[in-house]
Parts: structure tokens; sequence; C-alpha cells
């Protein structure tokens, strides 16, 4: 059986920050269609390598392609073929719904009844049609990641970036998120890549995980490869075997720039 086309390539794919390689020689694929998961510590490097796929930082050196674009040299392109949601809330609280699904359209050059048409599939698939003239700031937290993730959708994008799209939320949120996410990658035919600290929600929603530690790739499969790998039985089991059991701390909100600004200081 032939293998889907690739989403993503990532060759010897490295990022430093003056003296602090937040990132280190990391190679990887991604199909078409595939549901991938991103996985580490804290500083591990997985904010440092969704920001070289999504275009917001240019690789140190290597080669990464982004749906047949080269993400360094054709960045427009790059830039239309996915969707993203971050993992701080991006939606503008001060508008409903559709307004925030009409701007997002407009910016990719949805127009016209395509507009109508899509926004109203959109918000039918995540249950938010009938609170489509509601003020967003009136929505839960769980509805407004439902509206970041059908923006995200308008323009049919080819990847779907989750930067920890459920933290904070209860389980039943989360549940029903993954659910949505799960059928949109079926019926649109789209790759969904994806971090979180959730290691459930990984062994239940990724077909092959990578796990990240210290700006290098130390594993890459699907869950009963990676527990076989490390002769235990269940992904946690495998994550902890991988990246020991220290706690890491991060500061809040800070990423690899702030750890090698910090790290020049001290040496000072």
């Amino acid at each position: 059986m032939a293998k889907a086309p690739l989403a993503i390539t990532a060759s010897k794919l490295t990022k430093k920050f003056g003296d602090f390689t937040a990132v280190d020689d990391v190679s990887f694929d991604v199909q078409q269609g595939e549901l991938f998961a991103l996985l580490g510590p804290n500083g591990a490097g997985k904010s440092t390598t969704i920001k070289m796929l999504t275009t917001l930082l240019r690789p140190t050196s290597g080669e990464l392609t982004l749906a047949g674009h080269d993400v360094a040299k054709a960045q427009d392109s790059a830039r239309k073929s996915f969707g993203i949601v971050f993992q701080d809330p991006s939606v503008d609280t001060e508008m409903t719904a559709y307004e925030n699904m009409e701007l997002h359209a407009a910016l990719y050059g949805i127009r016209g009844s395509e507009i109508k048409a899509r926004v109203q599939t959109l918000l039918e698939l995540v249950e938010l049609w009938d609170r489509k003239d509601a003020l967003v700031k009136t929505f839960s937290g769980g509805m407004k990641r439902r509206l970041e993730i059908a923006r995200g959708l308008l323009h049919h994008p080819h990847v779907l970036f989750l930067d920890e799209p459920t933290l904070g939320l209860d389980t039943q949120t989360r549940n029903l998120l993954w659910d949505y996410v799960k059928r949109l990658s079926q019926e649109e035919g789209m790759t969904v890549f994806f971090t979180t600290h959730y290691l459930e929600e990984a062994e239940a929603v990724a077909n092959r995980i990578a796990i990240i530690d210290h700006g290098k790739l130390i594993a890459l499969g699907t869950t009963k490869e990676l527990t076989k790998q490390t002769n235990t039985k269940t992904l946690e089991a495998a994550y902890l075997e991988l990246t020991g059991k220290t706690v890491r701390d991060e500061a809040p909100g800070r990423g690899d720039e702030w750890r090698a600004r910090h790290r020049s200081r001290s040496m000072r």
C-alpha cells in the first residue's frame, strides 16, 4: 500500500539563540491526513519548533517544507497552507462569533457568498451557529476554543497546528474538542500537528508521536512502538522513561528566547 503524500518535512532543523541551541538537528516527516503529536517537557523545544513550522521564526539551519512549500523561501505560500490555534486565546472578545469569522475570511481573501456558506458550515460543525450573533466575551473557554478551531479552518488549510489547545479546559470540553478535531481531519483530509501536556490526549488521538527533549528528537513512533522501545505499558510510562521524572522549571509565558538571554546575562 502506497504511503500518503508528505504534509510536513523537517531535515536537520536547528535553531540557535546566541550560544543557546533550542532545537538541535531535528528531522521528521508527517504524512497528509495524519494526526501527529509533538511532546516534551517544559523548555524542550516544542514552541520553537512550532514557530519555525509556522514561519514565526527562521531556522538557523536545516530544511523545512509545509504542503510542498519551502518555509524559508516561500513564506506566503506556506502561510496560506495552514491554520493555527495558539495556546493563548486570540479571538476578539468585543466582536461576535460571526464577525470574528468574517474578519478572518477577509484576511485570507475569501469573498462573497463563499464566506456565508463556509462560516455557517464550520459554526454548525462546532455547535456555535446558534450563538453566531453573541459577543465572544460571553463565551466560555471551551466555546472560544471551538470558535478558534472553526476560524482556523476557513481557508481549507492542508495542515492545522494546535499548540496546547485544551490547556485549562475541563475533561468533558477537552474530549468534545478532540472529537471535533478528529472528525474535521477525516472530513477535510487535513493533517493535524499538535502539542499537549495531557499524555492521555496524545495516546487517544495521535497516529504517531514525537518526543523532544533538550532540543533533540529522542523518540518517534506510535504509542505501541514507544512502549515497546522502553519496555513499558503506557505512553505516560514511556514518556517518563525517555525524559526522566525530574520537574522542569520554566518561567510562565517565556520561551527559548528568554532562556537564551537569561543564560547570556548569567555568564557575564
